[in-house]
């Protein structure tokens, strides 16, 4: 449904431009409506529904919950014209089932500046039930007597005539005749003067003891048990409040073809009182309690918290047993819906249908596919835009340039603070540093000594929650951009050093968790903190600091997730985003840059990675002692690469310097050495490797190529135990993964074992050398029984070219090699030998070459470097010998060949 639009009417000249208000879809809304009517009217026809059960709980609330400029009111409005007559309202929305009888909108603006009260609000509703024609005995009785006490002398229809809101109320003339018809025939059952006297004094008591005794010329208000208490109570508004509960008694006394299910609509909930006191929001929710036949349907800012026991003592009912559809996360059907963003295809309608000139769209596709991706579904950020755009067209004469729609709107910043606190606003300026935060995060990072600003600020509609999550919260992306861009005009607004020091003070913070957390076993805190530390670190210049210990620790390990500083800086939909106080490249981009990079050395070449690694070291950014990290992993792609000279140089740079990778290189270095076949130089030098240095991997390394497949597996099997109790799962896996491939060259059925354990440690990390050693270990594992074998070794080998990984390619060929020496089949040797002779590079990988000879008592060719075996050649090749023939009988054994 569209209307005219007069701030767009009022902007132009163009008398062929048409600007209407545009309604989105909102279907799944209106559907809630739908079934809580449906709840309501079927718990009033139901034959045990008791209207004056004060004690069953509540489903009669419906809640829509949004940031400003979603589009609650209009929703609001929407939902009350759709209820009121079924050809008004969105012709999308079905029409509500006509089995549920008349229904009663009421719609009620909170607004401050509409200066609601709980009398007009009662009013509203008594008003719209006078259409159905039918005295409300009990509800006016007790009114007569409110009004003539607290507005003496003035008649109730000078009172309706004269206020603009009631105006609407066709029936505000009629209430008068009504009211007096059932208090004069209350008067003439009760035989007192006029139409019912005066409601004070003995006239009072006459009709209590009436209703107390339940007598006969009472019959009609005798039933309503609570009347007399209501009747003696002070006419206050605290009893007002109660006076919903004899309207609600009243409808439920006419019979079913003559009643209505009341819809009261309640907008601007937000505006009821502040969250200190809430003592309209008290009275309301009476109403609600006390109302069990009528729906309410509240639209506001935030959630409605009746669910929370903490209130007890400021509500009359809270909790769960309370409202138990007001629960998030409950097994019913919720009934508090926060009011989505739109979707794409409800942002191009509503940008295309917004500005028109002879039924074609104003604005072209390219700049409503801009604005759509800044608005990130957010109306306001949308009719924010048009108007823009519009005002931009008149003064230019054609169509603004793109370009003017590539930033954020100081008034979404004004309508976010609209009802934030002092105390809220600085806490949602802090957490806006973050991607993501805690009560205590979003506290230290404000310059706070007390959570309750943070608390109540995880309530607003615009922060959203993921409890998993090591911090739990998070800004809307539009908000949160909207807070740190244009945040210009704000009389609080921070100045550049402001936020310069709470971006230390968040950075600190963090500094503090990854010490107490990210440190240890807590491997999603310690990436969480690298992410947000580096980007505050690049964006306001700071001091690298915890940072560098962070860095060391996530490389301690080998699960490598994504540290992309960079693309974390992006909004939620992609469309990048410049830093709000973009810093000269400096340490946070080079050390980012350097994680990001050793990171994405699983997914891409190792060319690629090396690439970057020596830009990286030629910036000379990182500060002393960090130059080492980007040096080590440069030092490992040259070795996967087969760039033994330059890697065998890297390697022995880090581990003269005696820094964190020290360890970590002189393994690099006896990983080469076992390369080029030097396994006794290998053995002498484990013990200066130690722990730290990964040794039992390295041994399995060792031991795997002597044919000792015993001793390797058991080695390998030290070095997962050892690391799963440092809670170093990428290491635990890694050496699974080893596990896997050297228990695969002896038993088949053990191997599938630990190929499954290894799969499973594996799973949700980026590994790709540990990857494919499990892949090389299916390899052997079915080695002499796959005909297909060569064929598949050559696709492993692909897919480790692919990635740089040179012995992962000289594994999966070594792999067809044992497969063939099984087979005892001369071509396929040779044809297997030919292809691992690509892989050999001098000495490099010579000893697997050499190694196709030794395990079939063959002699190597002259020109085949020759390795240097820990006990001497007869004893290596005696081993694998072995090795090939046990398989033999095992394949011989289940053919019965």
């Amino acid at each position: 449904m569209s209307r005219p639009d007069l701030r767009g009417v009022f902007r132009t000249n163009n008398r062929s431009l048409a600007s209407v208000d545009v309604f989105a879809n909102r279907e799944e809304e209106w559907s809630a409506v739908s079934r809580g009517l449906a709840r309501v009217v079927a718990a009033r026809q139901n034959p045990t529904f008791d209207v004056e059960d004060v004690q069953t709980p509540r489903r009669n609330v419906l809640v829509f919950y949004g940031v400003g400029g979603i589009g609650k009111t209009t929703l609001s409005q929407r939902i009350s014209e759709r209820l009121s007559a079924p050809e008004d309202g969105p012709a999308h929305w079905l029409a509500p089932d006509s089995q549920l009888g008349r229904v009663i909108p009421i719609r009620i603006d909170l607004s401050r500046q509409f200066g609601a009260n709980l009398e007009t609000v009662v009013l509203a509703v008594r008003l719209a039930v006078a259409n159905l024609g039918r005295p409300m005995r009990a509800f006016d009785l007790a009114f007569y007597r409110y009004w003539e006490h607290n507005h003496p002398g003035e008649a109730l229809e000078d009172y309706l005539r004269r206020h603009t809101f009631f105006r609407r109320f066709s029936s505000r003339d009629s209430l008068r005749g009504q009211m007096e018809a059932g208090l004069a025939d209350i008067a003439q059952a009760l035989t007192l003067p006029g139409t019912i006297g005066s409601l004070a004094g003995q006239g009072l008591r006459l009709v209590v003891r009436a209703l107390r005794d339940r007598r006969q010329k009472a019959r009609a208000l005798a039933g309503c048990r609570r009347l007399p208490d209501i009747l003696e109570a002070d006419p206050d508004t605290d009893a007002l409040s109660y006076y919903p509960h004899l309207l609600a008694w009243d409808l439920a006394q006419l019979p079913e073809e003559r009643t209505a299910t009341p819809v009261i609509l309640l907008d601007t909930f937000e505006d009821v009182g502040d969250r200190t006191h809430r003592d309209f929001e008290r009275l309301i929710q009476r109403m609600a309690w006390l109302m069990p036949n009528a729906l309410f349907v509240i639209t506001g800012r935030n959630r409605l918290q009746w669910d929370d026991t903490r209130l007890e003592g400021q509500l009359d009912w809270v909790g769960e047993h309370c409202w138990p559809q007001l629960v998030p996360g409950g097994a019913e059907d919720p009934q508090q819906y926060r009011v989505g963003y739109l979707a794409e295809d409800d942002a191009q309608d509503y940008l295309q249908r917004r500005l028109t000139i002879g039924d074609r769209p104003l604005m072209d596709d390219r700049t409503r596919r801009v604005i759509i991706a800044h608005s990130q579904g957010l109306p306001l950020y949308l009719d924010l835009a048009v108007m823009r755009f519009l005002d931009l067209h008149e003064r230019l004469g054609h169509a603004p340039d793109v370009s003017e729609f590539s930033h954020d709107f100081p008034a979404l910043v004004a309508r976010t603070f609209r009802d934030l606190t002092d105390e809220e606003r600085q806490v949602l300026r802090a957490a806006s540093l973050l991607d993501a935060f805690s009560v205590e995060l979003a506290t230290a990072a404000a310059g706070m000594d007390r959570d309750a600003p943070a608390l109540q600020l995880t309530e607003r509609p615009f922060v959203d929650a993921d409890p998993g999550a090591p911090w739990p919260y998070h800004l809307h992306d539009v908000v949160r951009a909207a807070v740190r861009d244009a945040d210009s005009s704000s009389e609080d607004r921070w100045s550049d050093a402001d936020w310069r020091r709470a971006a230390q003070r968040a950075f600190d913070a963090l500094g503090r968790e990854f010490a107490d957390h990210g440190a240890g076993s807590d491997r999603r805190r310690l990436i969480g903190c690298l992410r947000q530390g580096l980007t505050l670190a690049r964006d306001f210049d700071l001091e690298l600091g915890w940072l560098v210990d962070a860095a060391f620790t996530y490389v301690g390990d080998f699960v490598w997730e994504h540290i992309d500083v960079r693309a974390a800086a992006s909004s939620a939909g992609g469309t990048p985003r410049e830093p709000a106080f973009p810093a000269a490249d400096g340490p946070a981009v080079a050390l980012a840059e350097t994680l990001t990079t050793i990171a994405r050395r699983q997914r891409e070449h190792r060319a690629i990675t090396a690439d970057r690694l020596r830009t990286i070291l030629a910036t000379g950014s990182l500060p002393l002692g960090l130059d080492e990290l980007p040096r080590y992993f440069l030092a490992e792609c040259d070795r996967d690469l087969g760039n033994l000279t330059a890697s065998l140089e890297g390697m022995r740079r880090v581990a003269d310097g005696g820094g964190r990778l020290a360890a970590d290189a002189s393994r690099g270095l006896l990983h080469l050495a076992r390369r080029l076949g030097r396994f006794p130089d290998v053995l002498a030098a484990i013990d200066e490797v130690g722990p730290q240095g990964r040794e039992h991997r390295t041994l399995g390394d060792l031991w795997w190529t002597q044919g000792a497949i015993g001793l390797a597996c058991s080695e390998y099997a030290r070095g997962r135990d050892d690391a799963l109790d440092q809670a170093h799962h990428g290491e635990a896996a890694l050496s699974q993964a080893c596990l896997a491939f050297a228990a695969a060259f002896q038993d088949p059925a053990r191997a599938r074992e630990q190929i499954d354990r290894a799969e499973r440690m594996l799973a949700g990390t980026n590994a790709r050398f540990a990857e494919l050693q499990v892949r090389n270990a299916r390899l052997l594992q079915a080695c002499g029984r796959a005909d297909s074998l060569p064929e598949q070794a050559e696709a492993v080998a692909a897919l480790a070219a692919e990635n740089g990984l040179s012995s992962s390619v000289a594994y999966a060929r070594f792999a067809a090699c044992y497969h063939a020496a099984i087979r005892e089949d001369p071509e396929l040797i040779a044809a297997s030998r030919d292809r691992l002779r690509e892989s050999v590079h001098g000495e490099e990988f010579g000893y697997l070459l050499e190694l196709t000879y030794l395990m079939l008592d063959d002699e190597p060719p002259a020109d085949l470097p020759r390795a240097r075996w820990i006990d001497g050649v007869a004893a290596t090749a005696d081993r694998w010998a072995r090795l090939v023939a046990d398989r033999q009988r095992e394949l011989t054994s289940l053919t019965g060949e």
